[in-house]
């Protein structure tokens, strides 16, 4: 099993003094040719229990074995160098990062006669990869997360609207809509402060968000004193019922506002829509409909619900 070709101790001590494992199988039987010493210091097996390509695939993660196994059976059968990352086996029962990098020795005719290659520790690379992959989910959330209340921002809405316009015209399932404008907000500002006037919104932003169908609908914060409902699969008497809540849980909230001419507690204006998107729709004048709508609950006094035709 551990003859090496060429039969060079000096050779052998250089390829045995590399942090590398360096291996040779045979492609006629399938056999370990040749692994290098420093295997059993990396995964605990010592060199002569490498015998065939299937100690190799047995002492792999059951998650990484079949796509590595075929990848490497079929480069290797089309005569192509590679290489493949996958956890290896240790005989304690962890797992370690390896990097397999092959090289095929083929015959005058192009068929292959034996595999070369060095295993590499990638462990470490690996961890930094996953924490830098961390990191970027981490900053993805946050790029489309309101800063002030918590909630989804303006950026993601815009993401999630299109999707979800897109499954509805697919479907052919109703999509609705609810927006939402705190009243009489700059008046909020200016009796309370900015401070004040954020801590409002945070708690608005909750109170809205609470009665959410969590599992599908998406919910955001539109812009400056403006709150944005998303649902899919709704149609237009259950967005309505869900508009009504949301109305009830701004009342308790019970969030004094001095200055409403409304009220003594702060109040939101709703507008309510509802489509089947068709190929002639497009989603930026299903918005603008809402839109309407809720111009048209603060014409018409504030502190309502209007989800008729624009």
């Amino acid at each position: 099993m551990n003859n090496i070709e060429p039969d060079s101790d000096v050779y052998r001590t250089l390829l045995e003094s590399t942090k590398a494992i360096p291996w040779k199988i045979d492609w006629a039987t399938a056999t370990f040719a040749y692994v290098g010493p420093q295997i059993e210091q990396l995964l605990g097996w010592k060199p002569d229990t490498w015998m065939t390509v299937n100690d190799w695939a047995e002492r792999m993660h059951p998650d990484d074995r079949a796509w590595v196994v075929d990848f490497c059976i079929a480069q290797s059968q089309a005569g192509t160098d590679h290489e493949a990352d996958y956890r290896a086996l240790t005989s304690s029962g962890g797992y370690v990062w390896i990097r397999d990098v092959v090289h095929v020795e083929r015959d005058a005719q192009g068929a292959p006669v034996a595999l070369i290659g060095f295993m590499f520790d990638i462990t470490e690379q690996k961890k930094t990869e996953q924490k830098l992959l961390e990191l970027q989910r981490q900053l993805e959330m946050l790029s489309f997360q309101d800063g002030l209340t918590g909630v989804a921002n303006r950026r993601k809405f815009d993401v999630v609207f299109e999707e979800e316009w897109a499954k509805a015209r697919r479907t052919g399932q109703p999509l609705s809509m609810i927006l939402f404008d705190i009243d009489c907000f700059k008046q909020y500002n200016d009796c309370y402060g900015h401070v004040q006037g954020d801590d409002c919104l945070r708690r608005v932003g909750e109170a809205l968000g609470n009665t959410t169908r969590a599992e599908t609908d998406f919910f955001a914060r539109y812009g400056g004193e403006e709150f944005v409902l998303v649902l899919p699969s709704t149609h237009a008497l259950g967005a309505r019922a869900i508009a009504e809540r949301c109305h009830e849980s701004i009342a308790l909230a019970r969030i004094p506002h001095a200055a409403s001419p409304v009220g003594p507690l702060v109040t939101v204006s709703i507008g309510v829509g509802t489509i089947v998107p068709t190929a002639d729709d497009r989603p930026t004048d299903f918005l603008i409909s809402v839109d309407r709508r809720l111009y048209r609950a603060k014409q018409e006094g504030r502190n309502r619900m209007v989800a008729d035709t624009a």
